[in-house]
């Protein structure tokens, strides 16, 4: 008779809901790997299920469709941005974040920025047609306001008048064009002078006061880099 004890131990079998909830996260990776590396309307369910390991039905049993998986995408982010750690104040070097995933010095990880907003772009194209979509945009773009509040509110100054809340559009204001200007080819406008405005917007005098950032000639990588290096670790199961 076999030792009890060298017997392995029983698997735990999960939850249809776990089960469910590892196939939904599993295809909105996959998705935000593909609308950054297709954009949104050349991206296809069908593909992006594939690059998951499901078939097409699972996209169907999960969302009502490619937008609804591209507004799960779009939480995916959201959720790192409201998560407290997110800082675009927060000076990033290139060699550190190059480097803060296994494997994402491999990845063209500005690119995958990059090509995200430009989906993001192509998306926000279509729900401006589309009154549902226009409002579930709205209510993902509130949020992401909401987390420059939260920098505006930490960095603020006892001598602003300008209510947070105020402050925090601006940021996203200049965040959002800077993404514009980047997509268009304007590279001058990198990370380094993006942080330097941004502080500008959340604390005019100590901004003013520091010296004008040092630039390479290379630039100094967006703040979404880190967040979207984040992403990697998760494409590639790190």
């Amino acid at each position: 008779m076999a030792d009890a004890r060298s017997a392995p131990p029983p698997r735990t079998r999960r939850t249809q809901a776990e089960r469910r909830r590892e196939t939904r996260e599993a295809l909105v990776i996959a998705a935000l790997n593909a609308f950054a590396r297709d954009g949104y309307h050349t991206a296809s369910l069908e593909g992006i299920a594939g690059e998951a390991g499901f078939s097409k039905g699972a996209v169907y049993s999960n969302f009502n469709g490619k937008s609804d998986l591209f507004l799960a995408a779009m939480d995916y982010n959201l959720e790192t941005l409201n998560g407290g750690g997110w800082n675009p104040l927060r000076k990033v070097g290139a060699a550190t974040t190059a480097a803060s995933e296994p494997g994402a010095a491999d990845m063209d990880v500005a690119g995958l920025v990059r090509g995200f907003g430009l989906a993001t772009l192509e998306f926000i194209a279509t729900a401006a047609r589309d009154d549902e979509l226009v409002k579930a945009l709205r209510e993902r773009m509130r949020r992401m306001i909401d987390a420059y509040g939260r920098i505006a509110t930490e960095a603020r100054p006892d001598t602003e008048r300008l209510p947070s809340d105020d402050v925090a559009r601006l940021m996203a204001a200049l965040d959002q064009g800077v993404s514009v200007l980047a997509l268009s080819g304007i590279t001058e406008m990198d990370g380094a002078l993006t942080r330097v405005g941004l502080h500008r917007l959340v604390n005019p005098l100590e901004a003013a006061a520091e010296p004008a950032p040092e630039r390479d000639g290379q630039g100094e990588p967006l703040a979404d880099i880190p967040r979207v290096q984040r992403l990697i670790g998760d494409i590639l199961g790190t």
